[in-house]
């Protein structure tokens, strides 16, 4: 697995005019392909009488699904620049669509490439990317006793505590760089004098 990679803050919405031609980037979060494409199909939908709806959008930590329509601009000229902008901002689990409506003048072939991959990396700047991190899974089991002070404890030493659960034991899920649990293993058995319990689970990705 990847590291970290980053990603859109936010959806929105930035727009230029090149040469009369408006030109309007949405991007979004897409954490499926399935996600990705319903967010073109919705921008499409606000855009019926748009000249262009072209789009491209990265999905996976590792990009290892990429995909680019030019929606009826000469080939290669329009998607194809909106996802290396996305690949070269190292993207990832992205939407970008980008609405046309022609004003009257044509860019040609190195105008389209520059507006279209230009207007995705405005829009990038413009929304703003967060980078998240790898990290393990762990779940805490501590006596109703202990729970308050642990959780504070966990908080206050900046890790991420990401849901508590209270049964006949309390259960709170951190997550944890992988370098990191043989110390937590260690700080967790000082501050609850061995009393609580710890186990591992799977990786995910969380805000860095």
């Amino acid at each position: 697995m990847q590291e970290q990679y980053r990603t859109v803050a936010r959806e929105g919405v930035h727009e230029t005019e090149i040469n009369r031609s408006r030109f309007i980037c949405a991007l979004a979060p897409a954490a499926t392909e399935e996600e990705a494409q319903a967010f073109v199909a919705r921008i499409r939908r606000e855009h019926p009488t748009a000249t262009h709806n072209c789009f491209a959008y990265v999905v996976g930590a590792d990009a290892a699904v990429q995909k680019a329509s030019d929606d009826g601009e000469p080939g290669g000229t329009a998607g194809v620049p909106m996802l290396q902008m996305l690949m070269r901002r190292e993207m990832r689990y992205v939407a970008a669509v980008v609405t046309r409506y022609y004003g009257g003048v044509k860019l040609g072939a190195g105008g389209l490439i520059r507006a279209y991959g230009g207007v995705v990396g405005e829009a990038l700047d413009t929304l703003g990317t967060v980078t998240r991190k790898r990290f393990r899974l762990a779940t805490v089991t501590v006596d109703h006793q202990r729970a308050g002070k642990l959780e504070n404890d966990l908080r206050a030493t900046g890790r991420q505590v990401r849901d508590v659960t209270y049964t006949d034991t309390v259960s709170i899920s951190v997550g944890l760089p992988d370098a990191d649990v043989d110390a937590f293993r260690a700080w967790l058995a000082d501050v609850t004098a061995g009393t609580a319990g710890l186990e591992l689970g799977g990786e995910a990705y969380g805000d860095a």
